[in-house]
């Protein structure tokens, strides 16, 4: 093997190779592919750097070892010896920022042109930022939250969608007429920063960055309210009430810890997802279907790791499979990381 694949908050090639059972890249790859350095005093990423208390588990024969450099970071790694594949998580501070602190992270991801978009660049108005996907109903909402943006977008509201989907092509359909932000995150990173288990959800943030409600579930429009009993008109109207009035219906004490942490576990989910989708890019599929496989029994309730893997296992996500899921779901109580949609929504 003389080249890794590196999966960040995007999949980048470097030089590497397999030493035993470690995956390895050449230190100075390091940052092309990660933004650290290895430095005397240890990792380091501009101003940072983290002191690296165990050499042996991240160098090795001169190379870095990819394992041993999330453990350094305090992060959780997924590695397919195999495929060549390693996968590291996010900071965990900046969601425990989000979920505790009501900070909202810094999201940076491409537009379905590839075009790179800061949801950040929006201080000043008020941002709805909402995660939808092809396989999810929610596909049939853009219109809903469109008028919604047009509707609101002089009274400082700008909505920006992002669908957690691998292929842009197969988001393009949904978005014929549609003018606002729709992003791509192929590596779930949303579902990662913000503690999301489920599509549709939306994060309400303020003028100056702050989480003014936290993830929870929304949706645009009634096309499905029969099945999921669910109407879209209260948490639209809540929306318009933040929008003109500045009413938040939910305190910051209440909101701070609303939604609970991801446990290790449905981060590993989120790794192996990660590093199937990746394989399955690469025409690997025994390792596609070994870590979507995994992350599936690791996180079984989880929509965004189960059945987003459902089309790249050639599952059928609004068929049968889906709706056996559904039952089991239901009958565990329907775990969710997240707000119900009607939570201190009042109606008009």
């Amino acid at each position: 093997m003389t080249s890794v694949t590196v999966i960040t908050d995007e999949a980048q090639q470097t030089e590497g190779w397999r030493l035993g059972d470690r995956l390895v890249v050449p230190a100075a790859s390091l940052e092309a592919v990660t933004g650290w350095v290895r430095k005397p005093e240890g990792l380091c990423r501009g101003d940072v750097c983290v002191p690296v208390r165990d050499a042996a588990a991240l160098e090795v024969e001169g190379s870095i070892d990819l394992a041993g450099f999330a453990a350094a970071l305090g992060r959780r790694s997924v590695i397919d010896l195999d495929a060549g594949i390693a996968a590291i998580s996010a900071d965990a501070s900046v969601r425990h920022a989000a979920l505790e602190g009501l900070v909202a992270p810094e999201v940076t991801l491409p537009d379905l042109d590839g075009r790179a978009f800061t949801v950040s660049s929006l201080r000043g108005f008020k941002v709805l930022l909402v995660a939808f996907s092809s396989w999810c109903g929610c596909r049939y909402d853009l219109p809903g939250w469109q008028a919604l943006a047009d509707e609101l977008a002089d009274d400082g509201l700008r909505i920006v969608t992002v669908a957690l989907d691998d292929d842009p092509e197969v988001v393009r359909p949904f978005t014929e007429g549609i003018s606002i932000s729709v992003l791509l995150d192929r590596q779930h990173l949303l579902s990662e920063v913000f503690a999301v288990s489920n599509v549709p959800t939306a994060v309400w943030i303020d003028e100056e960055g702050r989480i003014a409600r936290p993830n929870g579930l929304a949706f645009g429009t009634d096309t499905f309210a029969d099945f999921t009993g669910v109407d879209s008109a209260p948490t639209l109207a809540a929306i318009r009430r933040w929008v003109r009035q500045g009413e938040i219906p939910i305190d910051p004490l209440s909101a701070a810890g609303a939604v609970a942490d991801l446990s290790d576990d449905e981060l590993d989910a989120r790794l192996h997802f990660r590093v199937g989708a990746e394989a399955r890019r690469q025409g690997d599929e025994v390792a596609a279907e070994r870590n979507l496989r995994r992350a599936g029994e690791l996180a079984p309730f989880d929509f965004s790791v189960r059945r987003a893997a459902m089309p790249l296992l050639g599952e059928d996500p609004f068929g049968q499979d889906f709706l056996d899921l559904f039952a089991q779901w239901q009958d565990q109580g329907a775990p969710y990381h997240g707000l119900p949609a009607t939570w201190d929504a009042a109606d008009d």
